[in-house]
């Protein structure tokens, strides 16, 4: 025991620890560590390209939780079943604050620091993040354009080409809407999903009545809410990141092409769910 009273090392006596595991999977084979923790691969022997390359590994797997989860809220609402939903979306919003942590831990790299091992990335970018754009379509932030960059690898190229023509949430959401009743217009049911989402009057007016009636349809009200907050969310990590990068690189162009800050700011305005947005404005 040391001069403050305390052990020195946990007492294990009666723990029951399997010190063999015989043929059971350990910890480290169940996930995979020896290939999550070999992926690291800086190519500069700078010290802050460590941090850099696992900062932007470890978002990408926030990012596949994220798109696990905005699945099965679009299947929840697909069988008008949105109690599940709401835990998910709850969960989503726990991952958005992860990612909102990743930019905090980048910004403590100083534009010397990035200076010396930029070069060594060449023409790559999270521009070119096939995570990312599936989640901006998930979401239903649809532009053509945007897969071009991924034809080098087909098999990411067909995701997003199915993804680009796919229903987003917000589609399902209105379809959800209109089948409770609420007055969904049926070109924006019937139109194509590969075209970015143009707000309509009509369907803000359907969530002001499901704002009105929130005793009757307390599940839409609770699913509109969820998804006010996921938006939110969403603006201020994208306001994060344009922040990081010009306190990093100034107002320098980015490495995959874009203006860099210009372009990131450009983004700020966009919103997945405009007309929850502009019925606040009439409640």
């Amino acid at each position: 025991m040391n001069e403050d009273g305390n052990k020195g090392r946990v007492d294990l006596t009666g723990e029951g620890v399997h010190w063999d595991l015989g043929s059971s999977q350990s910890y480290g084979e169940y996930l995979q560590l020896a290939r999550v923790l070999s992926a690291q691969q800086p190519v500069s022997g700078e010290h802050d390209e460590m941090m850099f390359i696992v900062v932007h590994q470890v978002s990408e797997l926030w990012i596949r939780l994220f798109l696990h989860e905005l699945d099965f809220v679009q299947r929840c609402v697909v069988r008008d079943d949105l109690d599940p939903s709401f835990k998910a979306l709850q969960r989503i919003s726990k991952v958005q604050a992860q990612l909102f942590g990743a930019w905090e831990i980048m910004a403590t790299m100083t534009p010397s620091d990035y200076t010396l091992f930029r070069n060594q990335l060449g023409r790559s970018s999270g521009f070119q993040s096939m995570q990312y754009r599936l989640m901006e379509f998930g979401l239903g932030n649809k532009n053509a354009d945007m897969i071009r960059v991924h034809q080098r690898n087909p098999e990411d190229y067909a995701r997003l080409k199915r993804a680009l023509h796919a229903p987003s949430l917000y589609d399902e959401v209105l379809r959800l809407l209109s089948r409770r009743g609420y007055g969904v217009p049926q070109e924006l049911l019937d139109r194509d999903f590969s075209q970015p989402y143009v707000s309509s009057k009509a369907v803000t007016g359907a969530w002001l009545g499901v704002y009105h009636n929130a005793d009757k349809d307390w599940d839409l009200y609770e699913l509109a809410e969820g998804l006010v907050d996921l938006d939110h969310r969403f603006q201020l990590w994208r306001f994060q990141h344009m922040k990081t990068v010009e306190r990093i690189i100034g107002h320098k162009p980015g490495t995959g092409g874009t203006s860099g800050v210009s372009y990131l700011a450009k983004a700020l305005e966009l919103r997945f769910f405009p007309e929850l947005w502009q019925a606040r404005t009439s409640l």
